[in-house]
């Protein structure tokens, strides 16, 4: 399954987008695996979009989906 890693989660990261094999079944799964990779990062208020669509942590996954993890933005 591949994530896209935007704004700060990719510059703290050090790359766009992860790949996780075997692809969790839900988005609690896909969140406690890359939470658990990166610790280190700040996780308050990031989102999770499938396809494009935000979703909540109960939504299943099928493993062929674009998976996003979004965090909050600020403009001025």
């Amino acid at each position: 399954m591949r994530v896209l890693l935007f704004a700060g989660l990719a510059e703290a990261c050090g790359r766009r987008q992860l790949e996780l094999d075997p692809a969790p079944q839900s988005v609690a799964e896909l969140w406690a695996e890359i939470r658990k990779q990166f610790p280190q990062l700040d996780w308050a208020g990031v989102r999770v979009a499938v396809d494009q669509q935000y979703v909540d942590a109960q939504h299943r996954l099928r493993g062929d989906e674009e998976v996003a993890l979004i965090p909050p933005v600020s403009g001025g």
